[in-house]
């Protein structure tokens, strides 16, 4: 009787220890998975990065004049404009730099409201409304921004997306100098939010910039300075590839919404 229990006692404990050493199988019932995988010994960062964004292709039929034009904004933002911006944040208190940006920023919800309601967009079209009352009477001329705090915050509508609204297409991609990625309906958008803005006249600051140029460069300056993009930040050697396919489907999100 004591052998047999001693054989058993053998038997359990071998059984729980292979147990304990045989590979635990997936609930699919493989044991290896990675076994099964075969990889490419020579496929590397880059391989793998080209052959991804030829599936995230968009249309660029000048893709090589726009590349130079990428080029040289890559160089003017790191040699020109980067420079400036950090001398305008070294030499200008937080709160004054707050205000410039609050300033322009209500400025902007004059075409966010003009191009709101070309597309019937009837409740934001009255929260910026809103917005434009606040910041421009409590804001004081729209320094402070009283209206985000008061659950309207800054909903941008351009032309652009105005034209995308009725389905206009996109048509090709376009690298604008200094102002960086767009295609051809935004750029004619940014043509027309510009002269609306000048017809409009909103506090008289389209009249005083034609005779002080020194507004347009602190809303240039000022517009760099809120824009957190760096070239070079996506350490890849695809950037513009990147850059092309991250605006082209962020337009479409903005029109759709």
């Amino acid at each position: 009787m004591a052998k047999t229990l001693l054989l058993a006692a053998a038997l359990l404990c071998a059984g729980t220890a292979y147990a304990d050493d045989a590979p635990h199988a997936d609930l699919d019932g493989f044991t290896q998975p990675l076994k099964q995988l075969k990889f490419n010994p020579g496929l590397d960062q880059r391989e793998f990065e080209r052959s991804t964004l030829t599936a995230l292709n968009v249309y660029d039929p000048i893709e090589n004049w726009n590349r130079r034009v990428y080029h040289f904004n890559y160089r003017f933002d790191e040699w020109v404009f980067l420079p400036v911006v950090n001398g305008y944040r070294y030499v200008t208190p937080g709160f004054l730099r707050s205000g410039v940006s609050n300033f322009f920023s209500n400025l902007g919800d004059v075409p966010n409201l003009v191009n709101s309601l070309l597309q019937l967009k009837g409740k934001r079209s009255l929260e910026i409304t809103g917005r434009l009352l606040l910041n421009t009477t409590v804001g004081v001329a729209g320094l402070w921004d009283p209206a985000t705090l008061m659950g309207l915050p800054h909903q941008s509508e351009d032309f652009g997306q105005t034209l995308g609204f009725y389905g206009v297409p996109a048509g090709p991609y376009l690298v604008l100098p200094v102002f960086g990625p767009s295609n051809l309906r935004d750029t004619t958008g940014l043509l027309f939010d510009y002269g609306a803005e000048s017809q409009i006249n909103f506090l008289n600051v389209s009249h005083e910039s034609s005779r002080h140029p020194e507004i347009w460069a602190l809303r240039a300056v000022d517009k760099r300075y809120t824009t957190s993009f760096r070239y070079g930040s996506l350490d890849s050697p695809f950037e513009y590839e990147k850059v092309r396919y991250i605006y082209t489907e962020s337009r479409k999100l903005q029109i759709a919404e």
